[in-house]
């Protein structure tokens, strides 16, 4: 069973570092979704290093929720780039404090637009945030069998 949460929390982490490589090497910025779909992969390698670290196999299934969780966000993402469904209208800003006006209206219009609904790369016809969410269910599935086995 640890062999299943060492597999799943490495599978989290290759996921992550994957949208990092795309963001910071292939130069693809990530839109809100994207963004969201980093944070229970995030959670789940804390998840798995508490678990390996203190045998507490239990946890496992808070691997499962965070995976279901990354994988629920791609699949709405997918139904976004599809537009089977909007998406979110809000943005965020930071760094607004001691700062111009003009400073801030300049940093607003060099930011990059990036839209939830656009595909910028996809494999087999799968968008990254498909291929997140099928790679999270798997994912998911490891988890959820390590914490039976406990």
């Amino acid at each position: 069973m640890m062999r299943l949460v060492l597999l799943a929390t490495l599978g989290s982490a290759a996921v992550l570092l994957g949208a990092y490589g795309f963001q910071h090497i292939g130069g693809m910025a990530p839109c809100k979704l994207c963004l969201w779909q980093r944070w229970p992969h995030a959670s789940a390698i804390v998840i798995g290093v508490i678990i390996l670290m203190t045998g507490e196999i239990k946890l496992a299934w808070a691997g499962a929720i965070a995976a279901l969780s990354t994988a629920l966000i791609g699949f709405y993402h997918v139904g976004v780039e599809q537009s089977w469904w909007e998406g979110p209208t809000t943005c965020t800003a930071s760094g607004t404090t001691n700062i111009s006006a003009q400073d801030l209206m300049n940093q607003i219009l060099a930011a990059p637009i990036v839209r939830c609904d656009d595909i910028p790369w996809q494999l087999a016809g799968i968008s990254m945030a498909g291929w997140n969410a099928v790679l999270s269910l798997a994912l998911a599935a490891l988890w959820v069998e390590a914490a039976r086995r406990a």
